[in-house]
């Protein structure tokens, strides 16, 4: 591309917003990013194709993870989940991956690598967060619903395993019309965190996906 030759406008730099496109190895998204004002923390949503009209969307809310997204750590499913639900997008044409900046359930890097610790001590994921002074869930979705809001969609169907993941973005008012089940990346390293999450946390994971 050609840059043109004409004098930088500061104010016109500043302007510019923090909306593009982001060509995927599952499709051509839109990426825009929402600033926090009471964290400091950037978001992100993912778009592909038209959110407007009256059906429901398909949505992600994907809370961010390091070791699972970027590293690929099998201590939990994250990155599959991920990776999934980016995949079923691309596969029915539109839908919105809403990623927070929210790491290790809200406790940060930091702690959750301290939690990963005790667990290697026989800990499990929940009560290794309340051993350190943590929430089991310290996440907060007030940021996700007016991401949602500002990319116009009003009606989800939500691709999650957590049903306080829906009940909290409904008490936000916005309607979950379906919740859709994402299992993905299920393996003998992860098996009792997720145990833990359907046992302790209420997550929905049938049997069958641990016996596969």
């Amino acid at each position: 591309m050609t840059v043109p030759n004409r004098p930088v406008d500061l104010k016109e730099l500043l302007d510019v917003p923090a909306d593009a496109r982001l060509p995927t190895e599952h499709g051509n998204f839109r990426i825009r990013v929402f600033h926090e004002d009471a964290t400091g923390l950037d978001h992100v949503a993912l778009t592909l194709g038209d959110m407007s009209g009256p059906d429901a969307v398909l949505v992600r809310v994907h809370s961010e993870c390091l070791t699972g997204d970027a590293f690929g750590s099998l201590r939990c499913d994250c990155g599959p989940q991920l990776d999934t639900a980016l995949q079923r997008i691309q596969e029915i044409g539109w839908g919105c991956l809403v990623y927070l900046r929210q790491e290790g359930r809200g406790i940060g890097l930091h702690a959750k690598i301290q939690a990963y610790n005790l667990q290697d001590k026989g800990a499990d994921t929940l009560d290794a967060n309340l051993l350190l002074g943590h929430p089991a869930d310290a996440r907060d979705y007030r940021i996700a619903a007016k991401i949602l809001e500002a990319v116009k969609i009003e009606r989800v169907c939500l691709l999650t395993n957590n049903p306080d993941k829906v009940s909290q973005l409904q008490n936000l008012n916005i309607e979950v019309v379906e919740r859709m089940p994402l299992v993905a990346g299920i393996n003998e390293d992860n098996r009792d965190y997720l145990s833990t999450k359907v046992e302790r946390m209420g997550h929905s994971i049938s049997e069958e996906h641990f016996e596969s």
